[in-house]
């Protein structure tokens, strides 16, 4: 199952567990721990002190009480310093044995914050990067729906050299259509009219001939230039659709039935997943009925990274985050 990126407070999240940024006593605090605790209720925190705390990497799971999960997976994550600490080494260490214990618990879902990215002072756009790197690393072996939950904008900034140059081409690209007045009139006519200056009268028999042949000369699906791309790159179904951050039960329908009709993010996101060129992922979304525009700031920002060869889709929700565009896959 994929990633999922959602601005939320992680308190609402209705899922297998979340994951709670905690402090060592376990006993709860300010942020994401002490947000935690209230909605908990009372209930969280007695279990907690039954643990004995818990050490900075290391996790702990408890009862969920009143929030709206199943349990609450407790890890303690690394006081920025310099870097030159073990700070990664202990953020990787928190991702890897909440996830673990996730498991151990049969959760098919868990949500993260971005653990250490507010008092402790991790910077954020490297402690993003490793929450990426670390869950996508635990998705290659595993079924499970992952989210990293943000609450705001500012806990979830890519780098501003890459805002700059995407918003650049925004600007270079951007066609915007302004209607006013008269001149955005439409001019209709009549069908019948139309048809009769188009072509002369056809009977209805040859009419549907020439339908059935045109429906008889049917290009390729989506589906079948998907699952046709797949065998040209060599990759199994399962690495293509992870990379493409899409479920596995979604690919089963996409590969069991050649006529299914996928949204436009689906596609695109297999296109990156595949790293296609700019043509044949144009290509591939007109099988599907859909095209990229200049008109659009989404379709702007998938055509930047295609352009650029960089096709790794975690890089590129988070640029669509930034600008408030829907997410891949």
């Amino acid at each position: 199952m994929p990633i999922q990126i959602v601005r939320n407070d992680i308190t609402k999240m209705n899922c297998d567990a979340i994951v709670n940024a905690a402090n060592p006593t376990l006993l709860g605090g300010g942020g994401v721990d002490g947000a935690i605790h209230r909605a908990a209720g009372p209930n969280l925190l007695r279990e907690c002190k039954k643990l004995g705390g818990c050490k900075t990497g290391e996790a702990k799971i408890t009862s969920a009480y009143n929030l709206p999960c199943k349990y609450v997976i407790h890890t303690v994550g690394p006081v920025w310093k310099d870097g030159n600490n073990n700070e990664e080494e202990k953020l990787i260490a928190c991702y890897k044995n909440s996830l673990e214990l996730a498991k151990k618990n049969r959760c098919e879902s868990v949500a993260f914050p971005l653990i250490s990215a507010g008092a402790y002072g991790y910077p954020k756009e490297q402690a993003l990067r490793i929450a990426v790197s670390e869950i996508s690393r635990f998705l290659l072996d595993n079924e499970m729906l992952v989210y990293i939950v943000v609450f705001d904008k500012e806990a979830f900034r890519v780098s501003k050299k890459l805002v700059h140059d995407i918003t650049e081409y925004i600007d270079e690209c951007y066609v915007e259509a302004h209607f006013q007045g008269n001149s955005t009139r439409l001019f209709t006519y009549p069908l019948e009219d139309v048809w009769e200056e188009a072509a002369p009268a056809v009977t209805e028999h040859k009419t549907a001939m020439n339908l059935s042949e045109a429906l008889g000369q049917m290009d390729e699906s989506f589906s079948e230039m998907l699952l046709r791309k797949i065998d040209e790159t060599g990759i199994t179904d399962v690495e293509c659709y992870k990379k493409a951050n899409v479920d596995r039960k979604l690919f089963s329908k996409i590969r069991t039935n050649p006529q299914y009709k996928p949204r436009k993010t689906t596609v695109i996101a297999f296109a990156v997943a595949l790293e296609l060129s700019l043509d044949e992922t144009k290509e591939m979304l007109q099988k599907a009925g859909y095209a990229l525009s200049h008109s659009n700031k989404f379709d702007i920002i998938i055509e930047f990274f295609i352009k650029k060869q960089e096709y790794n889709i975690f890089t590129i929700n988070e640029a669509l985050f930034e600008f408030d565009q829907v997410l891949l896959g």
